[in-house]
Order: C-alpha cells, then structure tokens, then sequence
C-alpha cells in the first residue's frame, strides 16, 4: 500500500477546496451560530495530550453548553466513568474541538479552539440540576466556527428510524472484557441505576 506523506501530493490528489468551506468559518459565535448552538442537547469534545486523543460524547435535556460570550463555550463536567481522559488532555494541551448535534438536522456545526477547566464555586453553581452541580466547568474560547455540510449524515441516513442495527450492549462488552460478568444483570438495571446519577 502506498502511503501519502507530503501535503502537496495531498492537496494535488484533493484540488482546491470549495471557495465556500473557508468563508463559511466565523471567529465567533453569531446570531445563526448561537441559535444553533442553543438548540443542540449533544456535542461530542475532542482533545489531544501526550498520551494521544480523546472524543468524548456529552449530552443533556436541554442545550448541552452554555453560550457565556461571543467566543466562550461553557461545558459542565456531569458526573461519568472518572477516567478524566479529555480533562487530562485540556491541562497538558489547550487545543479542543466541538461537534454539535442536533436530531433531525443533517448538519453539523464544528467549534475549534483553547480550553481550560475551572472549578470556580459559582460557575459550578450555576449549572445547579436536582440539588447537584457538575465538579469542573470545561471552557472553550472558540477559534473558528463553521457548519459542516450534510453529506455524512445523509449518506448515514442517520435519523432514519429504519437503519438501526443488532449491535453489542454495554454489558455485552463488559462480559467480554471480564469473565463471569453478568452483562444481562447490568443492561436490564443500568436506566434505573443511571436516573439518578445524571446530574
């Protein structure tokens, strides 16, 4: 197999890119970007460390991140597994990426920028659901800012509810990876063990 490992055999290979994907990328967030944004329950976070890359997915009943500014993203850090993968990342290496989401939309918005993490008591406050509050704040000063186009999705039919698949549980792949786990136990109780420890 050939292996291409010069960026002028890549861009040869590619041509020019569409006049559009460049003047489509904002430096901060628009009326447009910002109603999008606002609209969207689930973005998955990339980062990038010494010891490789992380992306991560976060989701909530409502918008996923809070808008502070016109470049600042805030993102609660809810309660999880505690490998702190992503946030280990952002402390070695600022560099951070956003995917938004939003069901039945065929495109994606795509935030590229810094971040750091705060635990600041008021700002964790401030995401108060149920009593609790997430432990960190993650905070992105987004860089760009863009749309990506539809193509992905629609060749996924993503949100076509005929093209769901027989695929592995969670307790199907930890039955895997540790003898005598009772993976159906853990499938059949996860919803009612997760409900209360969302936020």
């Amino acid at each position: 197999m050939d292996i291409i490992t010069d960026i002028a055999e890549l861009e040869a290979l590619y041509g020019a890119p569409n006049p559009r994907a460049l003047t489509k990328v904002a430096t901060s967030i628009t009326p447009l970007y910002r109603r999008w944004i606002e609209a969207s329950r689930f973005v998955i976070l990339s980062t990038v460390g010494p010891d490789g890359t992380d992306a991560t997915p976060r989701g909530d009943d409502g918008p996923v991140i809070r808008i502070a500014s016109e470049t600042a993203l805030w993102l609660p850090d809810w309660p999880g597994n505690n490998r702190l993968d992503s946030l280990r990342n952002i402390l070695r290496d600022p560099r951070a990426s956003l995917m938004f989401m939003v069901h039945g939309s065929t495109n994606v918005v795509r935030v590229n920028g810094r971040a750091c993490i705060t635990a600041d008591e008021a700002v964790c406050k401030s995401f108060e659901r149920k009593g609790k509050h997430p432990r960190s704040v993650i905070v992105i000063e987004a860089e760009e800012i863009y749309f990506q186009c539809a193509k992905a999705i629609l060749r996924a039919r993503l949100w076509d509810a005929d093209t769901g698949a027989d695929v592995p549980s969670a307790g199907d792949f930890l039955s895997e990876a540790e003898s005598g786990f009772d993976g159906g136990s853990y499938d059949a109780t996860y919803a009612d063990h997760a409900r209360d420890k969302m936020w």
